[in-house]
C-alpha cells in the first residue's frame, strides 16, 4: 500500500506539474500580440529523493514557476542605439527644413527664402545695367527692387529660421513632462520588483520596465546600472541620477537667454542633455548648434553686404548733384549733409540678416557718380557692380560664401542622414535578435503544448492503472479490467 501510496503522489504531482507548464503555455499564446511582453518557459525542479531500506526513490517533478526568455544585455543595446537613431532622426527632420528654406525652386510650403544666390547676381548685375545710362529712372528703379528682393529673402530665411528654433525650443520643453513621467513610472515598478522579486524574474513587471525603459531611451540619453534585489539605477548619459530604486528625481526647465535648459537638483545639464542622445539630444542640438551656425552664415553675409555697398554708394554722387558723406578710394571725402545709404547700416553681425531691409526709397539717391563728377558719370556704379567679384564676405565673394554655405548644409544634411540610416539598421537588426529571443513562436508554442499535452496523457493512463490496482487489491477474487 506505501508504494501504491507514493506512485500515486508522484503521478499527482506529475500531473500538476504538466498542467502548470501548460498555463504558462496558454498565457504566452494569449499574450503573443501583446506589445512588450516576453515569452516564458516553466521552470522544472526535481523533487528530493528517499532512501528506504538502502533504496534510493525519485519523488517526480514540482513546476516551480516560469522564466521570462530576455537578454538584459541585448535590451541595454538596444536602448542605446534607439536614443542614438532618435536624436539623428530628430536632428535629420529639423536639418530638413531648414535646407528647404534654401532650396531654390522647390515647390517647398517651406522655401520662403527664395533664390539668395539669384537675388546677389541681380542685384549687382543691376548695378551694371545702370553703367550704361547713370540717370536712366527705371534702371535706378531696378537696382532699389533687386536690392529689396535680396534683402527681404535673407531676412525672411532668418525668420523663417527663428521661428523654427522657437518650435524646436517648445518641442523640447515638452520632453521635460514625458520623461519625468517615465521616470515616475520606472521608480515605482522597480519598487515592485524588488519586494515581490528581488531574486528572481519578475516577468511582467520587468516586461513593463522594458517598455518604460524602451521609451524614455528614445527621449533622452540614459544608461542603466543593476543594483541588488532586482533594481535598477538610471542616469543621463552624462551621470546624473534620474532613477535610484523607488525614487526618481525630476526634470525641470527655465528659460536662459531666451531658451529653454534643462535643470536636474538645481544644475543646469543642457550641455550633456545635447549630446546625450534621444529626441531632446536631436532638438537641442538643431536648436543650439546646426539653426545658429545658419543664422550666423546669413547675418556674415547680410552684414558685409549692406556695409560695403552703403560703403560705396556713400562715397559717390547721386542723380540730384549731392555728394555722400564717405570717402571714396582715392581718399575724397564727400561734402553731403546725411549718408546715401540703400541698406539700413547694420550696427554688429548678429541679427543683421533679420534686420535687413532697403532704406532708400529715392531712385535719384543711387550714387552711380564719382564724387566730384557729373551726374552723367558711371566710374561710382562701376564700383559697386565690382563688389560682386571683390572678397567682401569674410575673403570670399558674396556668391561664392553664399554657395559654400548652402553646399555646407547639404553635406550636414547627407552625414546626419547617413548616420540615421545605419543607426536604423542598427535598431533593426537589434530588434530581431531581440525578437528571436523574447518574442511568442506560435509554431514553438504549438509544439511545447503537444509535448506537455502527451506528458499529461501519459501520467492521466498511469493514474487510471493504479486506480485499476488499487481497486483490484481492495476487491480480491474479483477480476477488473484495466482500459
Amino acid at each position: 500500500m506505501g508504494t501504491i501510496s507514493t506512485a500515486f503522489g508522484l503521478i499527482s504531482g506529475a500531473l500538476d506539474a504538466d498542467q502548470a507548464a501548460l498555463n504558462v503555455v496558454a498565457n504566452n499564446v494569449a499574450n503573443a500580440n501583446t506589445t512588450g511582453y516576453t515569452e516564458e518557459t516553466p521552470d522544472w525542479q526535481e523533487n528530493a529523493p528517499i532512501t528506504v531500506d538502502g533504496m534510493t526513490m525519485g519523488q517526480g517533478v514540482t513546476e516551480t514557476g516560469a522564466t521570462s526568455q530576455r537578454d538584459l544585455v541585448l535590451n541595454e543595446r538596444l536602448d542605446q542605439q534607439q536614443q542614438l537613431a532618435s536624436a539623428s532622426g530628430t536632428r535629420l527632420a529639423a536639418l530638413n527644413q531648414m535646407q528647404a528654406l534654401f532650396t531654390p525652386d522647390s515647390g517647398s510650403s517651406s522655401s520662403t527664402a527664395g533664390d539668395i544666390g539669384s537675388d546677389i547676381t541681380n542685384f549687382f548685375d543691376s548695378f551694371s545695367s545702370l553703367e550704361s545710362d547713370p540717370t536712366d529712372n527705371a534702371l535706378r528703379e531696378s537696382v532699389l527692387t533687386a536690392a529689396s528682393t535680396l534683402s527681404g529673402d535673407i531676412s525672411s530665411a532668418a525668420a523663417s529660421l527663428n521661428s523654427q528654433s522657437a518650435a524646436i525650443d517648445q518641442d523640447a520643453s515638452g520632453i521635460a513632462g514625458q520623461v519625468n513621467s517615465l521616470t515616475s513610472a520606472l521608480a515605482q515598478v522597480n519598487q515592485q520588483i524588488e519586494s515581490t522579486s528581488p531574486n528572481d524574474d519578475a516577468g511582467t513587471l520587468e516586461d513593463q520596465r522594458q517598455q518604460d525603459l524602451s521609451q524614455l531611451s528614445q527621449l533622452i540619453g540614459i544608461n542603466q546600472i543593476s543594483t541588488s534585489n532586482n533594481g535598477l539605477e538610471i542616469t543621463t548619459t552624462s551621470g546624473q541620477l534620474l532613477v535610484s530604486g523607488s525614487q526618481s528625481y525630476q526634470l525641470t526647465t527655465g528659460t536662459v537667454n531666451g531658451v529653454t535648459d534643462f535643470f536636474l537638483g538645481g544644475s543646469d545639464i543642457t550641455p550633456g542633455l545635447t549630446t546625450g542622445g534621444g529626441q531632446l539630444g536631436g532638438y537641442l542640438t538643431a536648436r543650439d548648434q546646426d539653426i545658429p551656425n545658419a543664422l550666423g552664415s546669413l547675418d556674415q553675409l547680410a552684414y558685409s553686404i549692406s556695409t560695403s555697398v552703403n560703403a560705396a554708394n556713400n562715397s559717390g554722387t547721386d542723380l540730384d548733384g549731392i555728394e555722400g558723406t564717405g570717402t571714396n578710394s582715392a581718399g575724397v571725402t564727400g561734402t553731403g549733409a546725411t549718408p546715401l545709404y540703400i541698406f539700413n547700416q547694420p550696427a554688429q553681425v548678429a541679427g543683421s540678416a533679420a534686420a535687413m531691409a532697403v532704406t532708400m526709397t529715392d531712385p535719384n539717391q543711387i550714387a552711380a557718380a564719382g564724387l566730384g563728377d557729373g551726374t552723367g558719370d558711371d566710374s561710382n556704379a562701376i564700383t559697386m557692380a565690382s563688389l560682386a567679384s571683390g572678397a567682401i564676405v569674410s575673403g570670399q565673394t558674396p556668391t561664392d560664401y553664399y554657395s559654400n554655405f548652402v553646399t555646407t548644409l547639404g553635406s550636414t544634411v547627407s552625414e546626419v542622414q547617413t548616420e540615421n540610416t545605419a543607426q536604423n539598421a542598427s535598431v533593426t537588426q537589434l530588434q530581431t535578435q531581440n525578437n528571436a529571443i523574447s518574442s511568442v513562436n506560435l509554431n514553438d508554442e504549438a509544439a511545447a503544448m503537444s509535448t506537455l499535452e502527451s506528458s499529461y496523457q501519459a501520467a492521466s493512463q498511469v493514474f487510471n492503472i493504479l486506480n485499476t490496482v488499487m481497486t483490484s487489491a481492495l476487491n480480491l477474487g474479483v477480476q477488473t479490467a484495466v482500459s
